[in-house]
């Protein structure tokens, strides 16, 4: 990617009328490991160049960062979030708009993108984006004589066949969970060609084939019992940690993020474990995959704008996002990166997650204003129909009622 030069920045670091760099502000959401990584770009982007001095700071809390940004005088220049806030965001006026600093963004991964804008303008751009497929214990798959499923009928029998139960009915192995609220319902329903969204990227709950994915899902948990399911849920460690269900052979398969291809070696070092695309309910809805983003934005508080656009400049360049999606096993934005295998070929299973980004059912969540409100809906409604407690068209006629009450 060429990135075209900024204009020059005000001198000045801290209003006292000095020459010399402008100090700006990174707000980060992450931490530890990734903090460190973070870092490291920081320093040496520091260490590059005499015109802007970056201080980055750790701070996970998404509210305090929402309530800076709302402010009339923020604490940050420059920060970090997922490509699902852009819209909502965007139509709040607490983001700059990133093409009045003329960044060529034509080597991006184009689906990389598609959260990226609001009204024709783009106010974030990506560092990071994720796949999400599904991974299996291959030790439990072979255990238990069942083969990797490429139907969605075989996948519900992998499912009900690797769910193991003690003598009083509990669950200790469960054949098919989830890692984050809503990604696995989502994907199952693309995966019979449902969409969550038009091509405007406004709701669409009562698409057919998001019923017809519900009820294989909703069939599903009820063979094997809601509370049950339940109460096994309930015992789940920490995500990531050496008490994740997965890591520590509790589940079988989840649907789940390229990510894992760093952290399950370094906290489940012996877990063998496998990747495919998600089995479509007919060919041409195989290889569905939802692609996400982690995003780099401005503030429209800053007061250091053009310095902090030099810097989000550099982090989506190429050597500066090898080295941070390389550290944290996540996929770079830009495609000649991806094309790159051999910079992330030492983590585990990422040329499958990779591949997936090249399929043509791919696809990346609406980003529109109403996003955060119909996400909260949807997944109240998964929840209801994984209870039981509604049928899936009753469940997500619910939802259906609500969505023009969302803001616009």
């Amino acid at each position: 990617m060429v990135i075209a030069p900024l204009a020059a920045c005000s001198t000045g670091d801290g209003g006292d009328g000095s020459q010399g760099p402008t100090t700006i502000t990174f707000s980060y959401l992450w931490s530890g490991p990734e903090a460190e990584s973070l870092e490291k770009i920081i320093a040496d982007y520091n260490a590059s160049q005499s015109e802007v001095k970056v201080i980055g700071v750790s701070s996970p809390d998404f509210q305090k960062q929402l309530t800076s940004m709302s402010s009339s005088n923020g604490s940050f220049d420059i920060s970090d979030n997922f490509g699902d806030v852009v819209g909502s965001w965007a139509s709040k006026g607490i983001l700059a708009p990133l093409d009045d600093y003329n960044i060529d963004m034509s080597g991006f991964v184009p689906s990389s993108l598609t959260q990226m804008k609001y009204e024709g303008k783009t106010y974030s751009l990506p560092i990071a984006i994720h796949s999400q497929l599904l991974m299996y214990n291959k030790k439990m798959f072979a255990d238990a004589g069942v083969k990797v499923p490429t139907t969605m009928d075989e996948l519900a029998d992998a499912a009900l066949a690797l769910t193991k139960t003690d003598a009083d009915g509990n669950i200790i192995q469960l054949g098919l969970g989830e890692a984050a609220p809503g990604a696995t319902q989502r994907m199952i329903a693309a995966a019979f060609g449902g969409s969550w969204w038009d091509k405007d990227g406004q709701p669409t709950p009562l698409n057919d084939g998001n019923i017809q994915a519900m009820t294989w899902y909703q069939d599903l948990v009820n063979q094997i019992g809601p509370d049950k399911i339940a109460k096994f849920v309930a015992g789940y460690g920490q995500y990531q940690s050496d008490q994740d269900p997965f890591f520590s052979g509790k589940l079988a398969m989840r649907i789940d993020g390229e990510w894992n291809g760093v952290g399950i070696p370094k906290v489940a070092p012996d877990l063998e474990w496998g990747v495919i695309t998600i089995p479509g309910a007919s060919s041409q809805f195989k290889d569905t995959t939802e692609v996400t983003a982690s995003t780099l934005f401005i503030p429209a508080n800053s007061k250091h704008k053009e310095a902090a656009a030099k810097f989000l400049a550099y982090m989506v360049s190429p050597d500066a996002m090898k080295a941070f999606t390389v550290a944290l096993g996540n996929m770079p934005a830009l495609t000649s990166l991806l094309d790159s295998s051999a910079d992330y070929s030492a983590i585990e299973n990422f040329s499958v997650f990779a591949e997936a980004l090249k399929s043509p059912n791919a696809y990346a969540p609406s980003s529109a204003v109403s996003a955060g409100e119909y996400m909260t809906d949807l997944n109240k409604a998964f929840d209801s129909i994984a209870s039981g407690n509604e049928t899936p068209k009753k469940a997500l006629e619910q939802v259906e009622s609500r969505v023009s009450s969302y803001s616009k």
